[in-house]
């Protein structure tokens, strides 16, 4: 029978027993995807179709196919928020690629002449702070290369500044609301402000100290040969860094002074952008030069499509999954029984096995009652426990395949025992020096 909000308690129905193994189904093939092959937007996209196929058969045999309407928008509405927001940020930093400003970072660094060591703790310290900006798997991607530039001949090097670039990834797109997907989505349903993600910022910072001066030890202590490599930026680069961080700005603005989605603020800044294409189109033909040209529809075209794709089929498989009322009972039993300190702590355990968006999806979805806290406890634990494990984050998986073999599973893992100590270690100071949230 339906609730008073018209809602159906479908979890011990076969409707409900179909719904979990079909998403089961789904996620063992998004795990196995170096596997098969099999781009892991596909089967969670079926998996969510067929999850509501289902709902939709259960609530007009009921008689109230309003409220799975109703549900199916609400659930529309916020990953339309996430698609736009992710669209621009994406395509900004597709730009950024296209017109070198990564290639110049890299040849910068690999021609400093510096120790092993050295590199060891800047690219740990530069991925930290620039995942803020440009995101985990951006920022894992763009340091990695240069971790493969100038460890060439030093695969002890690479592996553990591989790991160090992963762990500081992760735990720098924990303080912002642009470093990872799960924060992007806690500040958009209002959970925690713009400007209080930055209470998370000793903790993260902590999360990626602990285990860095473990594994600096074991870092070789000798220098690499020097890259000679010249690289220049395209014209009109500096432009696009403006321009990013202007955007910024305005998605922050829109929501903090004029109440609107940042999203809306994000589509003014591909606006922004729009127009300083045209410009350096103008220039370029005037010019007879075809390095100024910038194509901005280009860059929209190289957005990566499967990542979109999955997140709008986990959003709608966990989303099915709510409506028919199993996170609603994990809720009764996570942070009714566990509590919520316990509960908070154990998710980022579990994201390092299981992917941290459908996490932190079904946690916004339950809306636990938490103090403010205890919603950046679970924000800070969400971000970093995928360190834990190299599959624990998108930033580990990419980089595994980047450095082919070099930096594998089982190099990580030799030392998560470091980076446990760095997840307990986050979380204790968080307790302290944030307990007045508490």
């Amino acid at each position: 029978m339906p609730d008073a909000h018209g809602m159906l308690n479908l979890t011990h129905t076969w409707v409900g027993f179909m719904a979990l193994a079909i998403f089961a189904t789904a996620y063992v093939l998004v795990i196995l995807e170096e596997t098969t092959q099999l781009r892991k937007s596909k089967p969670v996209l079926v998996a969510a179709g067929l999850i509501w196929a289902l709902i939709g058969m259960a609530y007009t045999a009921a008689g109230t196919p309003e409220a799975a309407k109703a549900a199916a928008e609400h659930t529309i509405y916020e990953y339309g928020e996430l698609f736009l927001f992710l669209l621009v940020a994406i395509t900004y930093v597709n730009t950024l690629e296209e017109r070198r400003v990564f290639e110049v970072v890299r040849a910068k660094l690999t021609g400093r002449g510096l120790s092993y060591r050295q590199l060891f703790w800047l690219t740990g310290l530069l991925s930290f702070f620039l995942s803020g900006v440009l995101d985990n798997l951006t920022t894992a991607l763009v340091m990695g290369s240069v971790v493969l530039a100038v460890g060439a001949k030093s695969p002890a090097f690479v592996a553990l500044a591989c790991i160090n670039v992963v762990v500081a990834a992760n735990a720098g797109g924990a303080f912002t609301p642009f470093g990872d997907i799960t924060t992007l989505m806690v500040w958009q349903k209002g959970k925690v402000t713009f400007f209080e993600f930055f209470a998370l910022l000793l903790p993260s910072l902590v999360n990626w100290f602990v285990p860095a001066a473990a594994m600096s030890f074991a870092v070789p202590g000798d220098k690499p040969l020097a890259s000679g490599e010249a690289t220049k930026m395209k014209p009109g680069a500096a432009g696009v860094i403006v321009l990013f961080a202007l955007t910024i700005v305005t998605a922050v603005a829109f929501k903090n002074f004029l109440g609107l989605q940042p999203a809306l603020g994000m589509m003014l800044g591909l606006g922004y952008l729009q127009v300083w294409s045209y410009i350096l189109q103008q220039r370029g033909k005037r010019a007879d030069n075809t390095d100024m040209v910038l194509n901005s529809f280009k860059q929209i075209e190289r957005v990566e499509w499967d990542t979109l794709l999955f997140f709008f089929g986990i959003i709608f498989a966990v989303g099915g999954l709510g409506v028919m009322g199993y996170l609603a009972s994990a809720n009764q039993y996570l942070y009714g029984v566990w509590g919520p300190t316990i509960a908070n702590i154990a998710v980022g355990i579990l994201s390092a096995i299981v992917d941290n968006i459908p996490i932190m999806f079904a946690i916004l979805t339950m809306d636990p009652q938490m103090s403010h806290g205890q919603w950046l406890l679970v924000t800070l634990t969400a971000g970093v426990g995928g360190s834990l494990l190299s599959i624990g984050s998108a930033a580990g998986v990419a980089l595994m395949g980047l450095a082919q073999g070099r930096y594998t599973f089982m190099s990580h893992l030799k030392w998560t025992w470091a980076v446990a100590l760095g997840y307990a270690a986050s979380i204790a100071v968080h307790m302290v020096i944030n307990a007045a949230k508490f």
